[in-house]
């Protein structure tokens, strides 16, 4: 008899962060769900820069949490439709903006999920690494398998 618990739901999460490695990976994860009838859940991180000094009380100076938000919202529902909208035959997408460190965030929304899907670089600082550190920390740490989309 098998495990339910041990059995991953048929979700395929794929990090969207506006890069055009997001966007190949956004791609490749809804070929793959059109072939095995997986769902997918596009997800983007967002959190206050680090660089922001913070005032008494713990709150940043300058920062609107609600418009950082906002556009991270949009920038994934641009994206979403943008890749949708190259498909004959599209795939529904969930889509969930959470607050955290993006590769935190992601290997939570992972946590039984059937496969993690990733740009191999995103928007980080090091644009002439192979792997970028996001993607990389996934690769080491996630629960479920993960695919690296080159671009």
């Amino acid at each position: 008899m098998i495990d339910q618990e041990q059995v991953p739901d048929r979700r395929i999460i794929v990090g969207v962060d506006n890069s055009a490695g997001s966007a190949e990976a956004l791609r490749w994860a809804l070929a793959y769900a059109r072939l095995t009838g997986a769902t997918v859940e596009a997800v983007s991180a967002w959190q206050v820069p680090p660089m922001y000094v913070y005032a008494y009380g713990w709150t940043p100076i300058g920062i609107d949490d609600a418009g950082i938000v906002r556009y991270a919202e949009k920038t994934l529902a641009e994206t979403v439709a943008q890749v949708q909208g190259e498909d004959e035959h599209p795939v529904p997408v969930t889509t969930w903006v959470m607050e955290g460190p993006a590769a935190q965030v992601l290997l939570n929304a992972g946590k039984g999920a059937e496969l993690m899907v990733l740009g191999s670089r995103g928007h980080g600082a090091f644009s002439g690494m192979l792997l970028g550190s996001v993607s990389q920390h996934c690769v080491q740490h996630a629960t479920c398998p993960t695919v690296v989309i080159p671009k």
